[in-house]
């Protein structure tokens, strides 16, 4: 009761009390009160509509969702089985893997352009940045749990001659789910970063062109509301993944 009601609630006024006496010395930085005021109807209204911009923030919410589940899904679609090939053949991850490593640290901000040239869309270039970006945490994951399979476990289905198929499904898979699931989690985070970045700079409905459109319109309130849900979302997201992540296990 105390750790998971108690501390929390104790934690959020420490942050909310922190938060008001920076906002008496920062003239710009609006406090919570005034934060709650400007944009209480964003929340109370999450799903009106008054412009392709001016949106409740559940809808905007909704748009990014949708957009960085899209990525998310071909990024786990490209990476899952990426990863396995890494960790099960020495000759592909010699092959690919400096080409993994040279093309991980590339940021999103250089995505976008490349993906707006070949797809003349900001919706497609947004997914595919998304998987780009998205993909790497599950590549590496995997892969490093493939390789830390225990050799007594190889050797165990070798003994028992079975099929390289059944060797996958039965020895490998299940001994590299915590990284997989690893791996997944990671890049959730990741996908859910770059969809604000993504919609910041393609000025397109969701919760990082909202943001960037109310820094432009000078609303600090509505930067702070937007700030608030990406952090709510990226939390949800991180435990929904993780339940997920337990009833695998536990299945």
């Amino acid at each position: 009761m105390i750790r998971k009601i108690v501390l929390p609630a104790f934690g959020l006024a420490v942050v909310l009390v922190v938060w008001t006496v920076i906002s008496q010395a920062v003239a710009d930085l609006p406090s919570p009160a005034k934060t709650w005021t400007e944009s209480r109807r964003y929340v109370l209204e999450p799903f009106f509509k008054d412009g392709e911009m001016n949106q409740g923030i559940g809808r905007l919410a909704f748009y990014s969702l949708v957009r960085v589940g899209k990525g998310f899904a071909l990024a786990l679609l490209l990476g899952t089985p990426i990863g396995f090939l890494l960790g099960l053949s020495r000759t592909f991850h010699a092959s690919f893997d400096p080409i993994v490593q040279f093309l991980r640290p590339i940021s999103p901000l250089a995505w976008l352009p490349l993906g707006l040239v070949i797809f003349q869309k900001s919706e497609p270039a947004a997914v595919f940045t998304i998987a780009l970006c998205a993909m790497w945490p599950t590549v590496i994951n995997t892969a490093v749990g493939v390789r830390s399979i225990s050799q007594d476990y190889l050797n165990v289905g070798r003994v028992l001659k079975l099929s390289r198929w059944k060797m996958l499904t039965k020895i490998v898979v299940p001994a590299t789910i915590p990284y997989v699931f690893t791996g997944y989690r990671l890049s959730l985070g990741l996908a859910w970063l770059v969809i604000v970045a993504s919609e910041m700079l393609t000025g397109t409905p969701g919760v990082g062109g909202f943001l960037w459109q109310e820094y432009n319109s000078v609303v600090y309130s509505h930067i702070i509301l937007s700030v608030i849900t990406i952090g709510v979302i990226g939390l949800l997201l991180g435990r929904r993944m993780g339940v997920i992540e337990a009833r695998v296990k536990a299945g």
